[in-house]
């Protein structure tokens, strides 16, 4: 019998006082009240277990927002867009305005029991990730099969989809639909991308025989996409035999790009799959966070917050390099060149501002991490150990109203 259910029956059926039952089980008054107060209340559901949960609990997200995820998880699955946590609170702060955590966006799906379990999946730490560091410093471009929707019960005729991709931001450069893409349509693919975009620093492709000929024995000299990288200076990189790896990011727009479209109505012609590769590349470059950039956004943003990579940046015999660091508080950033440190003025209105060097050589270029704005541009002096701003030194002075 419980503790309650005895005090409450020593105090109404035996008429015992609340002072001395509390005395006889060990409890307190207080205790002896409550309980009593709550049987003469609530007759029996008083012996009833109750709940330890707090009355009120303010830090529980609200029902409008953990509706407002639930929705736009199914909404994302539904168009064939990632729909995961990262891309969720993306969305939240950047359409809405609601700001939560990711794990709070994982908390609520898995309890909503709309986390698909995949186990198999390789753990990302085994993973060795690379990117080129500006925007055209590498391109890479591959082609990917397609089935078209059948016609009178026939089957689908299979056709072939073309992606120049840019490494660093993941922006679809170009994308088209071919019934078989050959050594003429990579060209004129290329330089549409180049027509937009500038000439990259290089390229990065598989081995098949429209982007290079060095398998073929010697047979032919250089095909046409090769004779083209050669005529602008553009270096050719190729990925090792049988190891896509090397080209994961365009390997894996084509898992993404494939999804999105199983998602409609499969086109029936090559027009209605151009069409519907124009809707997603407008999608995907510019109104979604990708997950793998830092700071998460859509391609488009990041593909525009650098200074772009020339052909001759690579091939350029300079010191190259880029570095990421933060503004010191006194407003200054720090570089060594030929074993020696030396420092470099920024602003202090720019303290604790994270930033990206671009050094080539002498000449530095101090750019915000965030929003790709120039902050500084020099040419450093080696007899100076410190590169002033040659503003006066301080604060700059507040604006008067």
């Amino acid at each position: 019998m419980s503790k309650a259910r005895l005090v409450i029956t020593a105090v109404v059926v035996e008429g015992r006082s609340q002072a001395e039952v509390a005395r006889a089980y060990g409890v307190s008054e207080s205790f002896v009240s409550r309980v009593v107060a709550r049987y003469r209340a609530e007759g029996e559901a008083a012996f009833e277990p109750r709940s330890r949960a707090p009355l009120r609990s303010p830090a529980t997200t609200p029902k409008a927002v953990v509706d407002l995820i639930v929705e736009m998880r199914k909404d994302l699955e539904r168009r064939g867009l990632d729909a995961g946590p990262k891309t969720i609170v993306w969305h939240l702060s950047h359409l809405g305005g609601v700001q939560v955590s990711r794990s709070t966006v994982a908390r609520i799906l898995s309890r909503e029991q709309l986390v698909s379990r995949n186990p198999k999946k390789r753990p990302k730490t085994s993973y060795v990730r690379f990117e080129a560091d500006q925007p055209n410093e590498c391109w890479q471009a591959d082609v990917t099969h397609y089935q078209l929707a059948s016609r009178d019960r026939r089957e689908g005729r299979d056709v072939e989809i073309l992606t120049f991709l840019d490494d660093h931001s993941r922006l679809i450069l170009d994308t088209s639909c071919h019934v078989a893409v050959n050594g003429e349509i990579v060209v004129e693919s290329f330089r549409r991308a180049v027509q937009r975009h500038g000439i990259p620093a290089s390229t990065l492709t598989d081995n098949g025989m429209v982007f290079t000929t060095r398998f073929a024995g010697g047979r032919g000299g250089r095909n046409a996409f090769e004779s083209e990288l050669r005529r602008l200076g553009v270096r050719q990189k190729n990925s090792r035999p049988s190891h896509p790896q090397t080209c994961g990011k365009i390997e894996r727009w084509h898992q993404t790009l494939k999804k999105w479209l199983d998602e409609g109505p499969r086109p029936r012609s090559l027009p209605a799959l151009q069409r519907r590769l124009d809707d997603f590349v407008d999608e995907y470059n510019g109104h979604r966070p990708h997950s793998s950039l830092r700071p998460e956004r859509p391609p488009h943003v990041a593909y525009l917050a650098r200074p772009k990579a020339t052909p001759g940046d690579l091939g350029a015999d300079q010191h190259q390099r880029v570095r990421n660091d933060r503004v010191h508080s006194s407003g200054k950033v720090t570089l060594r060149i030929d074993g020696q440190l030396y420092s470099i003025g920024v602003g202090q209105a720019h303290a604790r501002t994270r930033v990206i060097l671009l050094v080539n050589d002498l000449h530095v270029r101090v750019v915000d991490a965030a929003t790709g704005e120039l902050l500084r541009e020099l040419d450093v002096d080696l007899s100076k150990r410190y590169q002033g701003t040659g503003k006066p030194p301080g604060p700059p002075p507040k604006k008067r109203a």
